[in-house]
């Protein structure tokens, strides 16, 4: 019996509250709390919304709270066990919602791709999360803590590194409505790091082509950095860490005539193709990971949901506010994602 299986067998029925559970994300994780056997709680703004969202039909239990509302809030964790946050902007919302897990005590993911909002959690939070002994994890999705996890995966037994690249392949971005929002509003300078700090990303940002197997090919991307620079940066010692999005995806992000996200089978999914790839250097060490899968607002779900069962299950390294890959043990994380990503190494 692998780790992996041992945590579902010992955590039936644990309810994990989903704040914005009628968005498109949630609704994801909705599905997949379920299927992993755990109890999900939908919270949203209102009930005619989570019930456009079919949950009663579903036997989903639903609560009704307004991130100004603290009362509200307390009565919708009342008895979960951890809360994820699918509710962006984060920058507006993580603040509320984590303090209300802390007022709980109770753990706190979310999916931020947002840098402030990563750092105002670890900043605010990190303290008062240590003491009460619960887990803090922003960003714990694709854009985020999967590209934590693939560095510290690849990274290994390597303390620090010269340079970490990082190149996100989509061959199309459809955007959800949350997505168009919270780029209007993240209006924030993105940071990279450089000569190992934190730095503003240069303007304009650097540009670079790579060959990427199919769907791909030959790919343009241009630096533009997410949650991910936050999460590395605070526990890996880099020299250089930068990330680059290919430029089909930010023209698609970018272009207002682009439709939302449309499902191709029964589980929800986009017909989206997505790669990451990572390229490490230490001296005249190279070494490089691809990950492959579909729809990055549905594989999110898996990622978040095998996050909150290995904290329920105490498969975990530490607590507190802090990435993902010094919560968890990135190479088994990864490998129990294995139907949902395709991981690839090569060492020159």
């Amino acid at each position: 019996m692998t780790m992996h299986q041992a945590a579902i067998i010992r955590t039936p029925q644990a309810a994990v509250a989903v704040f914005g559970a009628n968005g498109h994300t949630g609704r994801f994780v909705v599905t997949e709390l379920m299927r992993r056997g755990l109890k999900p709680i939908a919270i949203g703004r209102t009930a005619g919304r989570l019930a456009e969202a079919g949950f009663p039909e579903r036997g989903v239990e639903c609560r009704e709270a307004a991130i100004e509302d603290d009362a509200a809030l307390d009565r919708a964790l009342a008895e979960a066990a951890a809360v994820i946050n699918c509710a962006g902007p984060f920058i507006e919302t993580a603040d509320a919602v984590v303090r209300a897990a802390l007022r709980a005590g109770i753990h706190y993911l979310d999916i931020t791709a947002e840098q402030p909002s990563v750092q105002a959690t670890f900043d605010r939070h990190g303290a008062a999360a240590g003491k009460a002994g619960v887990a803090v994890i922003p960003a714990m999705g694709f854009y985020g803590g999967l590209a934590d996890l693939l560095v510290a995966a690849l990274m290994d037994e390597w303390q620090d590194a010269d340079t970490v690249e990082i190149r996100v392949a989509l061959d199309s971005w459809l955007p959800t409505k949350g997505t168009r929002v919270t780029g209007e509003k993240n209006r924030t300078q993105r940071l990279a790091v450089s000569g190992g700090e934190l730095r503003p990303v240069q303007q304009p940002p650097a540009e670079k082509a790579a060959v990427l197997p199919a769907p791909f090919g030959r790919q343009t991307f241009v630096e533009l950095p997410f949650s991910e620079v936050p999460l590395i940066a605070r526990h890996v010692r880099i020299r250089e860490l930068h990330t680059f999005l290919s430029t089909t995806a930010l023209r698609d992000v970018r272009d207002p005539s682009t439709p939302p996200p449309q499902a191709i089978d029964e589980t929800g999914r986009s017909a989206q193709r997505f790669a990451v790839e990572v390229i490490i250097t230490q001296g005249d060490l190279r070494r490089r990971l691809l990950a492959q899968g579909q729809d990055i607002y549905a594989v999110t779900a898996p990622i978040i949901c095998e996050a909150v069962q290995r904290i329920l299950s105490g498969d975990i390294r530490d607590t507190g506010a802090k990435p993902p890959a010094a919560i968890f043990d990135a190479g088994s994380f990864l490998q129990a994602l294995g139907s949902n990503l395709l991981v690839e190494t090569s060492e020159t």
